[in-house]
């Protein structure tokens, strides 16, 4: 699979789009499981018709780029609300970026790391190592790049982001993604109740890091990225669970902008599995 993926990443991100649009089409054809997630999941947020058909299709592109964003050459790379980071870099402050499962959420710390990373804002992204050892080895190799750090989801990777944060650096979180029990608490998501990490807002409230919206947008027929970076708008609650509920609120106006391009297969609304 490691020779697969090194072969193909060689292929121009045209061709291994189209792929994916098509690995896309089959699964959710082929799954009646992951059809009726899908769906269940769009209808909540009122997406249909062509926003719909694209997200079937966006879901397995979002595989199918992963060689060329690990091994391959370096892809085009657009800027929108870049400014944002600047204003942060300038106050001193640290940054917590903000990124559902929305586009190509790999090509963001990618696109940070090549701009902001060389000197001291360095990110650092939380990660779980996948499960299969010839892709968890994958995954560490090809992130390891100057400028990006990876974390691990323990308590002492917790540690981490919150020594990255107060020494001015940032991180990365996709704070739409379930975590495991006791680390997080339910929170409305497009109106129905989702179990959503508290992490994202604690570091944010610890440290004083200023919060940023991040996405990596698809253009079509491989023309690469747009990398589009938003405040979020309001000052965070102190009170916690207010906190969770913000962030999920800023996540559904940013995927309700661009709902063709968020991965609607994903088990939101799951729940959490034991963890220690």
């Amino acid at each position: 699979m490691t020779l697969l993926f090194r072969l193909t990443s060689f292929l121009p991100l045209g061709v291994l789009h189209a792929c994916g649009w098509v690995l896309g089409w089959v699964v959710f054809l082929a799954s009646a499981s992951y059809r009726r997630r899908f769906l269940e999941n769009a209808a909540l947020a009122h997406v249909g018709g062509a926003a719909r058909r694209g997200a079937v299709g966006a879901s397995g592109q979002l595989l199918t780029e992963l060689p060329r964003l690990w091994l391959g050459t370096p892809v085009p790379l657009q800027w929108v609300g870049d400014e944002h980071i600047d204003a942060a870099i300038a106050a001193g402050r640290g940054i917590v970026f903000l990124t559902p499962h929305l586009g190509c959420f790999e090509v963001t710390a990618q696109a940070y790391a090549a701009r902001y990373g060389q000197g001291a804002q360095a990110m650092t992204v939380l990660f779980r190592a996948p499960r299969k050892a010839w892709l968890a080895r994958l995954v560490v190799a090809s992130r390891a790049r100057p400028g990006l750090q990876t974390a691990a989801a323990t308590l002492g990777g917790v540690k981490q982001l919150v020594k990255a944060l107060k020494s001015g650096q940032c991180v990365g979180l996709l704070p739409d993604q379930v975590p495991p029990k006791n680390m997080g608490l339910w929170s409305p998501f497009f109106g129905k109740p989702a179990y959503t990490m508290t992490l994202s807002a604690r570091l944010a409230l610890q440290t004083g890091a200023t919060v940023l919206l991040a996405w990596g947008e698809r253009l079509p027929w491989g023309a690469g990225y747009v990398v589009h970076v938003s405040p979020m708008g309001e000052e965070l609650s102190p009170v916690l669970d207010q906190a969770v509920l913000q962030i999920n609120r800023a996540m559904e106006t940013l995927i309700a902008r661009h709902p063709s391009q968020y991965l609607w297969g994903y088990a939101r609304y799951k729940t959490p599995r034991e963890d220690s």
